[in-house]
């Protein structure tokens, strides 16, 4: 095996050679032992990667190179379960971000992603027993052979996107969970994503199966240092919400702005299912993510609430998408973004009702603020309703940091950097408070930081 070393990051068991063809796709699939057939899929999302065109909407993507990108870099020779044996370059990484206390306190389970793989995951007893599987994709792959394939790529095939196709052929990593019939696990399960060498992809696949009456919420964290060089980030995220099932999937991403975030998010609802998507997008230099919705029998119920910050340097191209297949279903879409010191921030989305969906209720609110005049917002709202008996709303608004508003908080004993803090906090309030408290302390630190020398 290849050793990569660094003096500033921990040793590497394996890495591949930076590129993309397939010899380096077959390595990766040799490295995981993988069965015959998922390498065909991998060698098959290859080719359909290499015919299709880099996406010409959206955030610009002139600047990523493809060929620039190490696929596939194992940092252990095998997975740990015990925290005690993760290697300390490693350990203190995720020590500095909280994860083992948030572990011992308010988790029902945690893994931990570190570039190419997961190097630790953990699950309390009490769900074991109960018959919850929560492990990494790989060994979901090997161990539970006839559920992982009846779901694998069903939602998302590799023909969907460009980026779906790149994920399905260089996949690793990512979350396996399956929660059986009427098993409501009323703690968070929790998985961070820390890319940690330069000019890295990342390319979880997770995959959340919610079988009947059960629920089952989900968050993930992701980070990265600052390097010279981009890096890529490529997830595909599959949910099933089987009937009267219930997933909740909250992302609070803060990657460092030479990140490319390509990520593609879709569940299928079922029959009075719901799925909830809670989306939080800090850094990165491009973010393009849409977390999606299929509402594909009566009763189904979605909800996609998101913030996106974006700084100087940066494109927050974010949304959500719905669709509603069936009668009786209802959806929600609250977007919120920030632009400042010359940010970008864009909502794209969707929401469409085919013909025969009758009694659909839908609201899609998109509200964007502005912290100076070097800064953009855009809204690109696609509404596509094909029967009549509905209820459609959609109302998008602008606005800026306005000297009144300032000027009225000053009167009332606050500072100008505290008086804008808390205008931008009452802003994003709609989202903080679909989080947990533990996540709202820090999407709210989050929210500092990124305004720091911004509203001073």
């Amino acid at each position: 095996m290849e050793v990569f070393s660094d003096p500033n990051i921990a040793s590497y068991i394996f890495k591949t050679k930076k590129g993309l063809n397939k010899h380096i796709v077959a390595q990766i699939s040799e490295q995981k032992n993988e069965p015959a057939w998922m390498l065909d899929f991998r060698l098959k999302a290859l080719s359909i990667f290499e015919k299709m065109p880099m996406p010409s909407w959206g955030a610009d993507l002139t600047t990523l190179d493809p060929d620039d990108i190490y696929y596939y870099v194992r940092p252990l020779d095998e997975q740990k379960t015990t925290w005690q044996e993760v290697p300390d370059s490693i350990k203190n990484t995720f020590n500095a971000l909280g994860i083992p206390q948030a572990e011992q306190t308010y988790l029902a389970g945690v893994g931990a992603q570190y570039d190419s793989e997961v190097i630790y995951k953990s699950l309390k007893s009490k769900w074991k027993e109960q018959g919850v599987l929560f492990l990494d994709t790989s060994s979901a792959l090997n161990q539970f052979p006839e559920l992982f394939k009846k779901y694998f790529a069903t939602i998302i095939p590799p023909h969907d996107n460009k980026f779906a196709a790149l994920n399905s052929a260089v996949w690793s990593g990512g979350s396996f969970v399956y929660v059986p019939p009427g098993v409501r696990i009323d703690m968070p399960l929790q998985a961070y994503f820390r890319i940690n060498t330069a000019q890295v992809g990342q390319f979880e696949r997770t995959l959340i199966i919610a079988d009947e009456g059960s629920e089952v919420h989900y968050v993930e964290g992701c980070s990265a240092p600052l390097y010279r060089k981009n890096s890529l980030h490529s997830a595909v995220v599959e949910l099933i919400a089987l009937p009267q099932a219930k997933i909740r999937y909250t992302t609070i991403q803060n990657w460092s702005n030479n990140v490319y975030n390509l990520v593609t998010k879709r569940a299928v609802a079922y029959k009075n299912a719901t799925v909830e998507w809670v989306d939080g997008n800090f850094g990165s230099k491009v973010t393009m993510k849409y977390p999606c919705v299929i509402l594909k029998e009566s009763g189904a119920q979605a909800q996609i609430i998101s913030i996106a910050v974006a700084g100087k340097g940066q494109h927050q191209d974010a949304g959500g998408k719905i669709i509603h297949l069936a009668p009786h279903t209802t959806s929600n879409i609250v977007s919120k973004s920030i632009s400042k010191d010359g940010g970008r921030a864009s909502y794209r989305g969707l929401l469409k009702v085919i013909k025969g969906a009758y009694q659909v209720k839908s609201k899609v609110q998109c509200d964007a603020l502005i912290l100076d005049e070097h800064s953009r917002s855009d809204t690109y709202p696609t509404i596509q309703i094909n029967e009549s008996h509905v209820d459609i709303g959609h109302e998008a608004s602008v606005s800026k940091l306005s000297d009144e508003q300032i000027f009225y908080m000053m009167s009332r004993g606050f500072n100008q950097a505290r008086a804008r803090a808390m205008i931008v906090n009452g802003f994003i309030d709609a989202f903080v408070k679909e989080l947990p408290m533990e996540y709202a302390v820090e999407i709210n630190r989050l929210i500092a930081h990124e305004m720091e020398g911004s509203i001073g």
